[in-house]
């Protein structure tokens, strides 16, 4: 071979890897915000006691004589605290300033209540995705994305929390859908992301109202072509397969532990959704408490019941400028209600009578309505949700006094509203200014350290 046929294969060669990536596309999203909030008992009271024998998720230390939180399994930290009988609290700080959210959320809101946090919704993120044409029809596609938090405050000194992956598959498709393995939004969460007006800011739904949206690890899921604007998709999640969703069970290999569904209309300026998601409670077990609790146990950390949501969302999306929009979502068997503390006490000196403090409230009814009007590249917007908390199980101990059993209730049985008003100004479809008021009220202000908070955010976000 001459050298100038040598010198067309090197080149050849070096193109081909070129041409094999022409599918690919590098997209990213930089979403940074300048908030200033105020938050109620962000840090948890002071006890003055000897005997804690109606708190759970709690380790009392000796030396300051105040409770430590413990990890609650499948849900993190239980955000409750609990006056016992006899006990003396003092009020816990508050806190208001300024921070810069830029991909992580407002972590300098410390609070983890059932199916909320405070704050947060402000996402960055970089991606690379595309596609190889396989022939007749059929596609191989990629994604590959990271969750991007230029604040790292929650871990200075190490940056560990930079870096987060979102959405990342594998998959193949065609004419007749797309079906992908790897990590992914759940079709739940998928059922209702464009009606949240308010997404990737202080005042998002998830951090808000509290939704429960899942993005899980090891998921195997199909996504449907469109027939007239209807749309299909369904997931599998083996056995600790979500990164929100606990420790990994070695003792269960169930491939369809978790699973989602859900179908969607959409088409011009209507869209409607259905959607319904079942987290078996294996996925909120880990080793160390599979183990059962029997009837005579008095504190239990294994989850027995699964986690099941049903959501339904409607919208009317920019049509001549508006957009409205409505979500609703029923939660049974919430993660972290199974674990319980109880005992029995003695009333009236004689009569027995039983008390259990489950580890979350086990029901929730949540609903939103949002609203936004478009003129030139300006947006307004507006919206207001609540949710309503419910156990079943829970029956407190008749011997508290009645501010512990105000504080129970409340906990328990309590309800949180939110609301929040925002002007957008878009210089581009891709770049944009924002700022933004929102308030969440909470009857459990008093028993979920941080629960009840307002802010103001500033914010600029770009797409790429």
């Amino acid at each position: 071979m001459n050298k100038k046929l040598i010198s067309l294969a090197v080149a050849a060669a070096l193109v081909a890897p070129a041409a094999a990536m022409a599918e690919a596309t590098l997209y990213g999203k930089l979403n940074v915000a300048l908030d200033y909030v105020q938050v109620d008992n962000v840090i948890l009271p002071t006890y003055n006691v000897t005997n804690l024998p109606e708190v759970w998720g709690f380790v009392r230390n000796p030396v300051n004589d105040t409770l430590v939180l413990t990890r609650n399994p499948g849900r993190g930290a239980v955000g409750t605290f609990i006056v016992p009988p006899g006990g003396q609290i003092t009020q816990g700080t508050d806190y208001d300033g300024w921070g810069m959210s830029a991909g992580g959320g407002n972590n300098y809101i410390p609070v983890n209540a059932p199916t909320t946090g405070a704050g947060g919704g402000q996402s960055s993120r970089l991606g690379v995705k595309g596609s190889e044409d396989l022939g007749g029809g059929l596609k191989a596609v990629y994604q590959i994305e990271f969750g991007i938090n230029l604040d790292t405050n929650n871990n200075v000194a190490s940056n560990s929390d930079t870096i987060s992956m979102r959405n990342t598959f594998v998959g193949l498709a065609g004419g007749w859908g797309t079906f992908l393995m790897g990590r992914h939004d759940t079709p739940l969460k998928i059922s209702t992301a464009k009606l949240d007006l308010f997404a990737d800011t202080l005042a998002d739904y998830n951090t808000t109202i509290g939704f429960n949206d899942i993005r899980a690890d090891a998921a195997v899921a199909y996504i449907s072509p469109s027939f007239a604007g209807f749309t299909f998709a369904g997931a599998l999640v083996p056995t600790g397969g979500s990164n929100a969703l606990g420790s990994l069970n070695t003792e269960s290999n169930n491939i369809s532990e978790g699973w989602s569904l859900a179908g969607i209309y959409s088409n011009g300026p209507f869209y409607a959704s259905v959607a319904y998601e079942s987290l078996g409670y294996n996925l909120f077990n880990s080793n160390s408490n599979n183990t059962e609790c029997g009837l005579a146990a008095t504190n239990c950390t294994n989850s027995t019941h699964d986690w099941n949501k049903w959501r339904v969302g409607l919208g009317l999306l920019d049509w001549n400028g508006f957009s409205l929009t409505a979500i609703y979502e029923n939660e049974d068997g919430i993660a972290g209600s199974d674990p319980f503390r109880q005992g029995t006490v003695l009333v009236g000196g004689a009569i027995p009578v039983n008390w259990v403090l489950p580890g979350n409230p086990n029901k929730a009814d949540l609903w939103q309505l949002q609203a936004a009007y478009a003129f030139g590249n300006n947006t307004i917007k507006a919206m207001y949700g609540q949710v309503g908390f419910n156990s079943d199980s829970y029956a407190p101990n008749p011997t508290s006094n009645a501010t512990v059993l105000r504080q129970l209730d409340d906990f328990y049985n309590g309800n949180r509203s939110a609301w929040a008003v925002g002007y957008d100004y878009n210089f581009s479809k891709r770049t944009k200014v924002y700022a933004l008021y929102t308030a969440v009220s909470d009857d459990r202000k008093e028993t979920v350290a941080g629960s009840q908070w307002d802010g103001f955010s500033l914010g600029m976000s770009h797409s790429f």
